[in-house]
């Protein structure tokens, strides 16, 4: 899989801007601010719905445009798909395959990528909703039925929420909760089948490329812990949600008395965490800042290594990390770089780039993308 060309139209700070890739490395080297981090965050959009940089899609409309457009040319197995996006704040997105109107979420999967930027530090330090995060677009990435699932949760967690909050000011009806319990149920016990056979899978290819990038650290681990256990409570769960819907229910039974009292909900994934461990202990603050650059390191290379066994190799994009690395963790990544179909990379410099994956460059900056002359081959220690 590749992208062949990629064109956006007042996104971020572009007006319009197109490039023509090919397989292999793709370098776009500019100044901190020209937008080439725009550049990338928009192929990533094409591949998730979202960014990795904000939340919302707002801030992704150019200041004084009505909307944003991205569109993509993808050739996969020799088939060429072209995809496009028209983002409106505040409205549904509208989506095009091949110039035929779609749903947004039918272009899931036809692009996917694998983007490790200096914002993952916050896989490691961050709060357990960027690791909860991490999973549901990994696991929408790999299986893009789990989109469906995973807004289906999410509507009915707002809609029992509401309720909840009216209840604590004595103003709900709570003779309705029961049938939002078993909404909730029902869609949580999919999510959490999927994101429970996503951490046994992906675990094995973290924990290895952290004894590549790492290997004088301790071992990392992976582990998911689950609300539905009690505090104090151990345990493994089932990995099938016709055995996890049950399970949810009654904990959703357990915590009534507490959910109404605080007008919350205390129960199900938006509650889970994905447990990072380093030895023996917990990786959010035990880590060194260089242990956390290696862990959040070892949660890509998994990410890319768990793709590419499922036959569709995705596009590997670097946002200005080379810089962040130390030579071990440059070497590392650049190894998986130079043997993937295609790689996006973004820098400030030419010399952050390690000699092995100079490939095509473009030079960014002034509100314009051009071809790049060839870097002085100068020895490179990678």
């Amino acid at each position: 899989m590749h992208l062949r060309r990629l064109a956006v139209a007042d996104f971020r700070s572009w007006e319009k801007a197109e490039l023509d890739l090919e397989p292999g490395v793709t370098v776009l080297v500019g100044s901190n601010g020209v937008g080439k981090t725009n550049l990338v965050e928009a192929a990533g959009y094409l591949a998730t719905l979202g960014s990795h940089r904000v939340a919302t899609d707002a801030p992704l409309i150019r200041r004084g445009a009505e909307h944003a457009v991205v569109r993509g040319q993808v050739v996969h197995h020799g088939r060429e798909l072209t995809v496009e996006l028209e983002i409106t704040a505040g409205r549904a997105n509208r989506a095009r395959r091949n110039g035929a109107p779609a749903k947004p979420r039918d272009l899931l999967g036809i692009l996917r990528t694998v983007l490790f930027a200096p914002e993952d530090l916050a896989l490691v330090r961050g709060d357990p909703g960027e690791r909860r995060r991490f999973l549901d677009d990994l696991l929408v990435s790999r299986y893009p039925r789990y989109a469906t699932v995973r807004s289906d949760y999410d509507r009915v967690l707002r809609q029992r929420s509401a309720l909840l909050k009216t209840a604590r000011n004595g103003r709900a009806d709570l003779s309705t909760l029961d049938v939002w319990d078993g909404h909730l149920a029902h869609h949580g016990a999919a999510l959490l089948a999927g994101r429970l056979d996503l951490v046994g899978a992906i675990a094995p290819f973290a924990v290895a490329a952290f004894a590549e990038v790492a290997p004088s650290s301790d071992p990392i681990a992976l582990g998911y812990r689950s609300s539905l256990l009690a505090d104090g409570q151990s345990g493994e769960l089932p990995r099938s949600a016709a055995e996890l819907e049950p399970m949810l229910l009654e904990a959703l039974v357990r915590v009534r008395r507490q959910e109404v009292e605080r007008g919350v909900c205390l129960v199900g994934p938006h509650r889970d965490d994905l447990e990072l461990s380093l030895g023996a202990g917990p990786a959010k603050g035990y880590a060194s800042h260089g242990e956390s650059w290696a862990i959040a390191l070892s949660l890509r290379l998994a990410s890319y290594r768990l793709l590419c066994e499922d036959d569709v190799e995705p596009v590997l994009i670097l946002d200005d990390v080379f810089a962040e690395l130390d030579t071990r963790r440059r070497r590392a990544l650049a190894d998986v770089a130079e043997r993937a179909e295609q790689v996006l990379i973004t820098a400030a410099v030419d010399a952050d780039v390690p000699g092995g994956l100079r490939g095509v460059r473009f030079a960014v900056g002034d509100g314009t993308v051009r071809a790049a002359a060839d870097p002085s081959t100068s020895e490179d220690p990678l």
